[in-house]
């Protein structure tokens, strides 16, 4: 049998449909696990198998969605090879067909957000798919993933598994994701950093499943193939959910669904299938439409891409900017914060450049005395739980490279490689397996070349050793050196030449360590300034600065207004319109109690362009930035002045609720929001110590249960809410994951709750969670039921008879405050 990625190039691939709605027809019951079934049911799960293949599917998906060591702990291996065994018989019934096998998220939050460390989540799906190659699976599909942070566990997982031992072949790996309406995973991912993700990583195939129908997949389709040089999946659910007698039922049939599958195939998806609540009759109708259409092969983008798990960074259509204050290189205190371990001052300086323009953040950590790996490694998950900028990772420590590259969510910048063999040898295999952009420096064994024609032949080289490891030259940005001219009257100039012909001879991408220029002269902002102009003149693409230097950002905001980069002069005008001088003014601004600890530069970040609703004082700012040290430094400071329940609700409140609003514009995203939370949380011990001591009491605003369904082991969502509904000041009841109805009505009547919140991210625990709700209301009529999950709309909770639909976690706190505030 052809290889899937052979076959793909020549024809349209399809996916089956829904297992679990298939399995709840066949009489899997609320609660039960439907992973079980492939061992107690294994007739009924080849009938499945088979149904799909015989309706023209090409690839069949395990029933191991949830199966993993955190669920099974007993008989994952028996569930696995089992699974694998059931579709490989219906394959051999049928005559044709691939197994995947299938990964689904673990339900937990990785850290520092939940309390799975990243490497046991690579451990978890690595574990899955060494039993599944052990037995005959031919790819691995890991879908309906929500969190870019699993999602390169999982990744990284399938990659070290999924080798063959008798062949040494790797099995093919896709990826689909799970976007809401507006293109955004949970954890804030917008779809061109997912992309950049995946794409960095290797995986053969992208895109999108579950949460949306077909139809409402079509605008972040769009995007994904803007964005994409490898094959799209498409695999929706048959419409929107609701629920009829008991039975989840979706609003699109086959002809309606095959139809609208038609138009995704004609724009460019590749392989398409059906998630929730699609059967064997959705697929046959969509084999019957698409199978002829010809495949459209996605052309090779050849941008050049950076990203966090928040945002993507193109380089190439204007000058970036790259702040270059989280390095100790003539800076002594950072030096020595590198020795104290003094992480806050390192986030604070990260914040200060964020808001004062910069796009991406260089962070180097060398010290001879510090244990870099170790330092690199922690440093950049710390920034990463506050800030959404991508990161370049700027060592020359092998060993730090790559710890960052392994943990480092998104597809971050590399500094550096040079055309050095050795170097390009060490560097090289990292970049091809984690992905990133890698910055080459135009030297080589033979030192730095005196001309630009020198430069050039060494950014050559480096262009095409990149190319044999599988690194393309978009994921190259050439350095072509800047040397101080101070000693060298002519660097200047070579350095501009060389820009010029990257630009002109490459046709790549470069950057430039600015600063370099002016070493060993008096004012060297004057310097540093003129010549930052002239390089973007000549080509300059990304720009290692200060960008709290006001001169720097002069240079780079009006460069842009005058190349037509700033349509209208928005930007310019957005930065200066309402300054006397100054890029902004310190966010330590306005309140009492403004500790040095907190103090961090404001300017185009979060609190940038007028933003007046961003809280004033030491304290509120340090709660927005999710700074617990700046929150812990700053509540001490108040406590000397102010009552403590004065504090939280004149600072501490004001300053979720920015967050909170935020959140909901999506201007600030889930990881940014859990850190707020945490210095709230933080800085909320330090006034509780006070209160116990003096005998003052905080009022708890109400109790609320919270509970993730039976039969559903997924609490990401419910875990999230906890979080902020304690930070409001509510008893949170937390009952854990798999809880039956009949728990959470018992606790419901004892603790006389007015609210209960539950929590279901798969589609066949939903019946248990309207049990439950038909539980509490006949048993409880006075509890309010509020209810979340990616299975769930506002329809179809309302339909299972919830009295709320909470689509995030700050609609929770919105519809409690209604509880309970009146």
């Amino acid at each position: 049998m052809n290889s899937i990625l052979d076959a793909m190039k020549e024809r349209r691939i399809f996916c089956d449909g829904g297992m679990g709605s298939m399995l709840q027809e066949r009489g899997l019951v609320a609660g039960e696990l439907p992973e079980h079934w492939n061992l107690s049911h294994r007739k009924v799960l080849k009938e499945i198998h088979k149904e799909y293949l015989d309706a023209g599917a090409d690839l069949i998906t395990t029933n191991t969605f949830g199966a993993n060591r955190l669920k099974y702990k007993e008989n994952l291996e028996d569930i696995v090879t089992a699974a694998v065994e059931n579709a490989r018989d219906a394959i051999r019934e049928a005559g044709h067909g691939w197994i995947a096998l299938d990964l689904g998220p673990t339900g937990k939050l990785l850290k520092p957000l939940g309390d799975l460390p990243f490497e046991e989540a690579v451990s978890l799906y690595r574990e899955v798919v060494t039993i599944g190659v052990k037995a005959g699976a031919d790819l691995i599909l890991i879908e309906t993933m929500s969190d870019s942070y699993e999602l390169k566990a999982a990744v990284l997982g399938a990659k070290e598994g999924g080798v063959v031992p008798e062949t040494g072949e790797q099995l093919p790996v896709f990826a689909t994701v799970i976007y809401d309406e507006r293109g955004k995973l949970l954890t804030g991912g917008s779809v061109e950093s997912t992309v950049a993700l995946l794409e960095g990583l290797g995986v053969d195939g992208l895109g999108i499943n579950c949460g949306l129908g077909p139809v409402q997949m079509k605008g972040i389709l769009k995007d994904i193939l803007e964005a994409a040089s490898v094959p799209v999946l498409v695999n929706p659910n048959a419409g929107l959910p609701r629920s009829e007698n008991g039975r989840t039922v979706y609003d699109i049939d086959e002809k309606e669904f095959a139809r609208v599958m038609e138009e995704l195939v004609l724009m460019g998806a590749v392989i398409v299938g059906g998630c929730c609540g699609t059967t064997p009759a959705h697929i046959r109708e969509t084999v019957k439409r698409c199978k002829n259409i010809p495949v459209e092969w996605p052309k090779p983008k050849k941008r050049t891409v950076i990203s966090s798990y928040a945002q993507a960074v193109v380089i190439g259509s204007r000058p970036v900017i790259i702040g270059e204050r989280i390095n100790p290189t003539g800076k002594s205190k950072f030096k020595q914060a590198l020795r104290e371990h003094n992480l806050e001052y390192i986030l604070r300086e990260g914040v200060s450049q964020q808001d004062n323009g910069a796009d991406v953040l260089d962070v180097n950590v060398g010290l001879p005395e510090i244990d870099e790996p170790s330092m690199m490694e922690e440093v950049v998950q710390e920034l990463q739980s506050v800030i959404d900028l991508p990161l370049q990772i700027d060592t020359s420590d092998m060993a730090a490279m790559e710890r960052a590259m392994r943990i480092y969510n998104g597809k971050p910048l590399i500094n550096s490689v040079n055309g050095k063999k050795e170097v390009m040898e060490q560097v090289f295999p990292l970049v091809a397996k984690y992905g990133g952009v890698v910055v080459g420096l135009c030297l080589d064994e033979d030192g730095i070349p005196e001309t630009a024609e020198g430069r050039i032949k060494v950014g050559r080289k480096i262009i095409e050793t990149a190319s044999s490891y599988g690194i393309g030259p978009e994921n190259i940005i050439l350095d072509g050196l800047c040397m101080t001219v101070s000693s060298d009257s002519k660097g200047a100039l070579t350095t501009l030449e060389t820009l010029r012909r990257i630009r002109d001879e490459l046709g790549g991408k470069s950057v430039l360590g600015v600063s370099n220029i002016s070493f060993g002269l008096p004012q060297r902002e004057i310097i540093n300034a003129a010549f930052f102009t002239m390089a973007m003149e000549s080509g300059l693409n990304a720009a290692i600065i200060n960008p709290n230097s006001e001169a720097m950002m002069r240079a780079y905001y009006s460069f842009k207004a005058l190349m037509d980069l700033d349509p209208q002069c928005s930007e310019y005008i957005s930065v200066y319109g309402g300054q006397v001088s100054g890029l902004g003014q310190t966010l330590g601004r306005g309140g009492s109690g403004s500790s040095k600890g907190a103090e961090v530069s404001g300017g185009s970040g979060w609190a940038a362009k007028g933003d007046s609703s961003m809280p004033a004082g030491a304290l509120g700012i340090s709660i927005a930035r999710g700074l617990r040290e700046g929150a812990q430094e700053s509540v001490t400071a108040l406590l000397k002045e102010k009552d403590p329940l004065d504090i939280i609700n004149g600072d501490m409140i004001p300053a979720l609720d920015y967050v909170g609003k935020g959140f909901e514009k999506g201007t600030i995203f889930l990881p940014q929001l859990l850190m707020s939370a945490e210095a709230a949380k933080a800085a909320f011990e330090v006034i509780k110590s006070r209160m116990d001591s003096s005998g003052q009491v905080r009022e708890k605003k109400g109790k609320v249960i919270l509970a993730t369904v039976k039969g559903d082991i997924h609490d990401i969502g419910k875990n999230i809410v906890k979080v902020l509904l304690e930070n409001y000041s509510y008893d949170v009841i937390d009952l854990g994951k798999d809880v039956p109805p009949e728990r959470i009505v018992q606790e419901a009547v004892e603790q006389k709750v007015s609210l209960v919140g539950l929590s279901a991210l798969m589609t066949t625990t939903v019946p248990s969670m309207e049990e439950t709700i038909r539980q509490l209301h006949g048993k409880a009529p006075g509890v309010k039921v509020m209810v979340g999950g990616a299975v769930l709309t506002e329809e179809y909770a309302r339909t299972i008879g919830s009295d709320a639909y909470c689509r995030d976690a700050m609609a929770s706190v919105n519809y409690a405050e209604k509880i309970f505030v009146k």
